[in-house]
Protein backbone atom coordinates (compact mmCIF):
# COMPACT_ATOMS: atom_id res chain seq x y z
CA UNK A 1 0.00 0.00 0.00
CA UNK A 2 1.02 3.59 -0.75
CA UNK A 3 -0.07 7.18 -1.31
CA UNK A 4 -1.27 7.38 -4.49
CA UNK A 5 -2.81 10.65 -3.88
CA UNK A 6 -0.77 13.59 -2.32
CA UNK A 7 -2.03 17.30 -2.53
CA UNK A 8 -0.46 19.24 -0.78
CA UNK A 9 -0.86 23.40 0.16
CA UNK A 10 -3.20 23.86 -2.30
CA UNK A 11 -4.41 27.64 -2.77
CA UNK A 12 -6.66 28.78 -5.23
CA UNK A 13 -8.55 32.58 -4.97
CA UNK A 14 -10.99 34.05 -7.23
CA UNK A 15 -9.99 37.83 -6.72
CA UNK A 16 -9.78 38.88 -3.03
CA UNK A 17 -12.16 35.16 -2.24
CA UNK A 18 -9.88 31.95 -1.22
CA UNK A 19 -11.88 29.53 -2.55
CA UNK A 20 -9.25 26.92 -1.10
CA UNK A 21 -7.33 27.83 1.09
CA UNK A 22 -3.97 25.30 2.18
CA UNK A 23 -5.52 21.94 1.83
CA UNK A 24 -3.76 18.64 2.15
CA UNK A 25 -5.36 15.20 1.08
CA UNK A 26 -3.62 12.02 0.44
CA UNK A 27 -5.42 8.62 -0.24
CA UNK A 28 -3.81 5.39 -0.15
CA UNK A 29 -4.04 2.25 -1.97
CA UNK A 30 -7.26 0.34 -1.48
CA UNK A 31 -8.50 3.28 1.00
CA UNK A 32 -11.42 5.58 0.05
CA UNK A 33 -11.29 9.17 1.41
CA UNK A 34 -14.52 11.52 2.01
CA UNK A 35 -14.39 15.33 1.60
CA UNK A 36 -17.56 16.84 3.24
CA UNK A 37 -18.92 20.16 3.04
CA UNK A 38 -21.45 22.55 2.37
CA UNK A 39 -22.42 24.34 -0.90
CA UNK A 40 -19.69 26.92 -1.64
CA UNK A 41 -16.66 25.09 1.02
CA UNK A 42 -14.45 24.20 -1.81
CA UNK A 43 -14.97 20.57 -2.64
CA UNK A 44 -15.42 20.67 -6.41
CA UNK A 45 -12.53 23.43 -6.65
CA UNK A 46 -10.38 21.28 -4.74
CA UNK A 47 -10.98 18.39 -6.87
CA UNK A 48 -10.80 20.14 -10.18
CA UNK A 49 -7.36 21.34 -8.89
CA UNK A 50 -6.36 17.27 -8.04
CA UNK A 51 -7.40 16.40 -11.47
CA UNK A 52 -5.71 18.91 -13.32
CA UNK A 53 -9.32 20.64 -14.64
CA UNK A 54 -7.83 23.86 -13.05
CA UNK A 55 -4.35 25.16 -11.96
CA UNK A 56 -4.11 26.22 -8.27
CA UNK A 57 -2.50 29.06 -7.07
CA UNK A 58 0.00 27.45 -5.21
CA UNK A 59 0.53 23.69 -3.79
CA UNK A 60 0.98 20.62 -5.78
CA UNK A 61 -0.47 17.40 -6.25
CA UNK A 62 0.82 14.04 -7.06
CA UNK A 63 -0.88 11.01 -8.71
CA UNK A 64 0.68 7.90 -8.39
CA UNK A 65 4.32 9.42 -7.98
CA UNK A 66 3.48 12.20 -11.17
CA UNK A 67 2.80 15.49 -10.90
CA UNK A 68 -0.92 16.28 -12.27
CA UNK A 69 0.97 19.26 -14.56
CA UNK A 70 3.63 17.15 -16.60
CA UNK A 71 0.78 16.42 -18.86
CA UNK A 72 -0.96 12.94 -20.07
CA UNK A 73 1.08 10.29 -18.52
CA UNK A 74 0.12 11.80 -14.82
CA UNK A 75 -3.70 12.06 -16.13
CA UNK A 76 -4.34 8.94 -16.93
CA UNK A 77 -3.34 7.36 -13.96
CA UNK A 78 -6.87 9.46 -12.38
CA UNK A 79 -10.37 8.67 -13.38
CA UNK A 80 -12.76 11.80 -13.26
CA UNK A 81 -16.58 11.48 -12.35
CA UNK A 82 -18.16 15.28 -11.92
CA UNK A 83 -21.39 16.06 -11.29
CA UNK A 84 -22.19 17.04 -14.87
CA UNK A 85 -22.48 14.14 -17.43
CA UNK A 86 -20.06 13.37 -19.23
CA UNK A 87 -22.58 11.58 -22.16
CA UNK A 88 -23.28 11.80 -25.54
CA UNK A 89 -27.05 11.40 -25.36
CA UNK A 90 -27.85 10.50 -29.09
CA UNK A 91 -25.57 7.40 -29.34
CA UNK A 92 -25.34 3.94 -27.38
CA UNK A 93 -23.96 3.57 -24.21
CA UNK A 94 -21.30 1.09 -25.92
CA UNK A 95 -20.42 4.27 -28.71
CA UNK A 96 -19.86 6.24 -25.84
CA UNK A 97 -17.16 3.79 -23.83
CA UNK A 98 -15.51 3.42 -27.40
CA UNK A 99 -15.35 7.22 -27.99
CA UNK A 100 -13.85 7.73 -24.27
CA UNK A 101 -12.02 4.81 -24.17
CA UNK A 102 -9.66 6.48 -27.58
CA UNK A 103 -9.83 9.59 -25.27
CA UNK A 104 -8.60 8.08 -22.74
CA UNK A 105 -5.63 6.14 -25.06
CA UNK A 106 -6.66 2.30 -24.36
CA UNK A 107 -5.29 0.49 -27.29
CA UNK A 108 -7.01 -0.71 -30.22
CA UNK A 109 -6.62 -4.21 -29.33
CA UNK A 110 -7.79 -3.92 -25.83
CA UNK A 111 -10.88 -1.56 -26.51
CA UNK A 112 -13.87 -4.23 -26.68
CA UNK A 113 -12.61 -5.76 -23.46
CA UNK A 114 -12.50 -2.62 -21.30
CA UNK A 115 -16.28 -1.67 -22.83
CA UNK A 116 -17.69 -4.79 -21.94
CA UNK A 117 -15.68 -5.01 -18.63
CA UNK A 118 -16.98 -1.12 -17.74
CA UNK A 119 -20.41 -1.47 -18.80
CA UNK A 120 -20.42 -4.70 -16.45
CA UNK A 121 -19.31 -3.30 -13.20
CA UNK A 122 -21.86 -0.45 -13.82
CA UNK A 123 -24.88 -3.31 -14.33
CA UNK A 124 -25.57 -2.24 -17.74
CA UNK A 125 -24.10 -4.77 -20.18
CA UNK A 126 -27.96 -5.57 -21.65
CA UNK A 127 -28.64 -2.03 -22.14
CA UNK A 128 -25.25 -1.62 -23.89
CA UNK A 129 -26.71 -1.17 -27.97
CA UNK A 130 -29.76 1.62 -26.25
CA UNK A 131 -29.15 4.99 -26.96
CA UNK A 132 -28.63 6.76 -23.94
CA UNK A 133 -31.40 9.28 -24.29
CA UNK A 134 -33.67 6.05 -23.35
CA UNK A 135 -31.68 5.06 -20.19
CA UNK A 136 -32.82 6.52 -16.51
CA UNK A 137 -31.19 9.26 -14.77
CA UNK A 138 -29.82 6.36 -12.59
CA UNK A 139 -28.47 4.27 -15.46
CA UNK A 140 -26.87 7.50 -16.92
CA UNK A 141 -24.94 8.55 -13.56
CA UNK A 142 -23.70 4.74 -13.97
CA UNK A 143 -22.14 5.18 -17.51
CA UNK A 144 -20.55 7.91 -16.14
CA UNK A 145 -18.48 5.98 -13.74
CA UNK A 146 -18.18 3.36 -16.19
CA UNK A 147 -16.13 6.36 -18.09
CA UNK A 148 -13.50 7.13 -15.43
CA UNK A 149 -12.69 3.23 -15.53
CA UNK A 150 -12.01 2.83 -19.05
CA UNK A 151 -8.41 3.17 -18.66
CA UNK A 152 -8.19 1.51 -15.37
CA UNK A 153 -6.91 4.39 -13.48
CA UNK A 154 -5.00 4.27 -9.67
CA UNK A 155 -7.48 7.07 -8.59
CA UNK A 156 -10.51 7.17 -8.84
CA UNK A 157 -12.30 10.47 -7.80
CA UNK A 158 -15.95 10.90 -7.35
CA UNK A 159 -17.91 14.09 -6.98
CA UNK A 160 -21.39 13.71 -5.60
CA UNK A 161 -21.81 10.42 -7.71
CA UNK A 162 -25.37 9.42 -6.75
CA UNK A 163 -27.14 13.28 -6.67
CA UNK A 164 -30.62 12.33 -7.97
CA UNK A 165 -30.42 9.09 -8.43
CA UNK A 166 -32.65 6.05 -7.79
CA UNK A 167 -31.97 3.77 -4.75
CA UNK A 168 -31.20 0.89 -6.94
CA UNK A 169 -28.52 2.90 -8.35
CA UNK A 170 -27.59 4.30 -5.85
CA UNK A 171 -26.37 0.71 -4.12
CA UNK A 172 -24.96 -0.22 -7.19
CA UNK A 173 -22.54 2.77 -7.18
CA UNK A 174 -21.79 1.99 -3.52
CA UNK A 175 -21.15 -1.53 -4.96
CA UNK A 176 -19.15 -0.35 -7.44
CA UNK A 177 -16.97 1.84 -5.27
CA UNK A 178 -16.16 -0.87 -2.64
CA UNK A 179 -15.18 -3.13 -5.65
CA UNK A 180 -12.46 -0.99 -6.73
CA UNK A 181 -11.73 -0.07 -3.27
CA UNK A 182 -11.13 -3.74 -2.30
CA UNK A 183 -9.18 -4.10 -5.75
CA UNK A 184 -6.88 -1.35 -4.44
CA UNK A 185 -7.95 1.49 -5.88
CA UNK A 186 -7.69 4.82 -4.60
CA UNK A 187 -10.94 6.83 -4.17
CA UNK A 188 -11.58 10.30 -2.89
CA UNK A 189 -15.53 11.00 -2.74
CA UNK A 190 -17.51 13.74 -2.30
CA UNK A 191 -21.05 14.02 -0.96
CA UNK A 192 -23.93 15.50 0.77
CA UNK A 193 -25.28 12.06 1.94
CA UNK A 194 -23.66 11.39 5.49
CA UNK A 195 -25.08 7.77 4.91
CA UNK A 196 -22.61 7.22 2.18
CA UNK A 197 -19.59 8.64 3.97
CA UNK A 198 -20.27 6.19 7.11
CA UNK A 199 -21.01 3.58 4.47
CA UNK A 200 -17.72 4.13 2.09
CA UNK A 201 -15.27 6.49 4.04
CA UNK A 202 -12.19 5.25 5.54
CA UNK A 203 -11.90 8.26 6.50
CA UNK A 204 -13.05 11.99 5.59
CA UNK A 205 -11.65 15.40 5.64
CA UNK A 206 -14.21 18.17 7.07
CA UNK A 207 -13.82 21.06 4.77
CA UNK A 208 -15.63 24.64 5.56
CA UNK A 209 -14.40 27.59 3.84
CA UNK A 210 -12.00 26.60 1.96
CA UNK A 211 -10.07 24.96 4.77
CA UNK A 212 -9.96 21.48 5.94
CA UNK A 213 -11.06 21.43 9.69
CA UNK A 214 -11.11 18.27 10.40
CA UNK A 215 -10.25 14.44 9.50
CA UNK A 216 -9.93 11.17 10.78
CA UNK A 217 -12.03 8.15 10.63
CA UNK A 218 -15.83 8.44 10.82
CA UNK A 219 -16.14 6.45 14.06
CA UNK A 220 -13.28 8.46 15.51
CA UNK A 221 -14.70 11.78 14.54
CA UNK A 222 -17.84 11.03 16.02
CA UNK A 223 -16.84 9.74 19.14
CA UNK A 224 -14.11 12.56 19.53
CA UNK A 225 -16.08 15.19 18.71
CA UNK A 226 -20.26 15.25 18.61
CA UNK A 227 -19.82 14.52 22.06
CA UNK A 228 -21.42 11.02 23.04
CA UNK A 229 -25.18 9.73 22.97
CA UNK A 230 -28.15 12.48 23.39
CA UNK A 231 -30.85 11.74 25.73
CA UNK A 232 -34.08 13.00 24.49
CA UNK A 233 -36.15 13.16 28.08
CA UNK A 234 -40.29 13.56 28.47
CA UNK A 235 -41.79 14.01 31.82
CA UNK A 236 -44.89 13.36 32.90
CA UNK A 237 -46.18 16.55 34.61
CA UNK A 238 -45.19 19.82 32.25
CA UNK A 239 -45.05 21.85 35.07
CA UNK A 240 -42.18 19.80 36.07
CA UNK A 241 -40.62 20.68 32.46
CA UNK A 242 -37.87 23.44 33.93
CA UNK A 243 -37.49 21.58 37.28
CA UNK A 244 -35.81 18.81 35.27
CA UNK A 245 -33.49 21.16 33.28
CA UNK A 246 -31.98 22.19 36.38
CA UNK A 247 -31.61 18.64 37.40
CA UNK A 248 -30.28 17.60 34.67
CA UNK A 249 -27.76 19.98 34.14
CA UNK A 250 -25.96 19.60 37.66
CA UNK A 251 -25.77 15.51 36.90
CA UNK A 252 -21.58 14.91 36.10
CA UNK A 253 -21.52 13.45 32.78
CA UNK A 254 -24.50 15.62 30.52
CA UNK A 255 -23.62 18.54 28.81
CA UNK A 256 -25.61 21.01 26.64
CA UNK A 257 -28.71 21.03 28.46
CA UNK A 258 -31.47 22.20 25.61
CA UNK A 259 -35.23 22.02 25.45
CA UNK A 260 -37.73 21.86 22.97
CA UNK A 261 -40.87 20.23 21.30
CA UNK A 262 -41.93 19.22 24.87
CA UNK A 263 -38.71 17.72 25.69
CA UNK A 264 -35.47 17.91 27.61
CA UNK A 265 -32.50 17.09 25.66
CA UNK A 266 -28.71 16.26 26.96
CA UNK A 267 -25.73 14.72 25.52
CA UNK A 268 -23.33 12.34 27.60
CA UNK A 269 -19.83 13.20 27.03
CA UNK A 270 -19.00 9.66 26.72
CA UNK A 271 -20.10 6.21 25.00
CA UNK A 272 -22.16 5.41 28.73
CA UNK A 273 -25.12 7.18 28.19
CA UNK A 274 -26.17 7.70 31.71
CA UNK A 275 -29.56 6.50 31.56
CA UNK A 276 -29.60 5.00 35.11
CA UNK A 277 -28.11 8.40 36.88
CA UNK A 278 -30.36 10.34 34.92
CA UNK A 279 -33.66 7.90 36.50
CA UNK A 280 -32.57 7.96 39.33
CA UNK A 281 -31.61 11.66 39.72
CA UNK A 282 -35.09 12.97 38.43
CA UNK A 283 -36.93 10.34 40.94
CA UNK A 284 -35.22 11.34 43.91
CA UNK A 285 -36.39 14.89 42.86
CA UNK A 286 -40.04 13.60 42.88
CA UNK A 287 -40.05 14.09 38.36
CA UNK A 288 -40.91 11.11 36.56
CA UNK A 289 -39.97 10.86 33.46
CA UNK A 290 -42.78 9.53 30.70
CA UNK A 291 -39.91 8.22 28.08
CA UNK A 292 -36.20 8.90 27.54
CA UNK A 293 -35.23 7.85 24.07
CA UNK A 294 -31.85 7.78 22.72
CA UNK A 295 -30.01 9.51 19.68
CA UNK A 296 -26.91 7.93 18.59
CA UNK A 297 -24.51 10.78 16.80
CA UNK A 298 -23.40 10.59 13.40
CA UNK A 299 -21.12 12.89 11.08
CA UNK A 300 -24.13 15.12 10.66
CA UNK A 301 -23.40 15.99 14.56
CA UNK A 302 -20.11 16.45 13.87
CA UNK A 303 -20.05 18.92 11.23
CA UNK A 304 -22.47 20.95 13.09
CA UNK A 305 -20.29 21.12 15.96
CA UNK A 306 -17.92 21.91 13.85
CA UNK A 307 -19.15 24.79 11.67
CA UNK A 308 -22.98 24.93 13.01
CA UNK A 309 -24.21 25.02 9.26
CA UNK A 310 -26.03 21.45 8.17
CA UNK A 311 -24.13 20.00 5.33
CA UNK A 312 -27.48 20.97 2.52
CA UNK A 313 -26.90 24.99 3.68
Amino acid sequence: MGAVLEARGLVKAFGARRAVDEVDIAVEAGEVVGLLGPNGAGKTTTISMIAGVLRPDSGTVHVDGLDIRSGPAARARLGLVTQWLTLYHDISGRENLEFWGRMHDVPRKRLRAAVDRALADVGLHDRADDRVDTYSGGMQRRLNIAVALMHDPALLVLDEPCVGVDPQSRNAIFELVEARRDGGVAVLYTTHYMEEAERLCDRVGIIDAGRVIEEGAPAELIARLAGGTSLRIRVTDPAEHEKAVKVLAGIKGLRGVTTGDGAVCVRSKGSDPHIAAVVAELLDAGITPSSIDLDTPSLEDVFLELTGKALRD
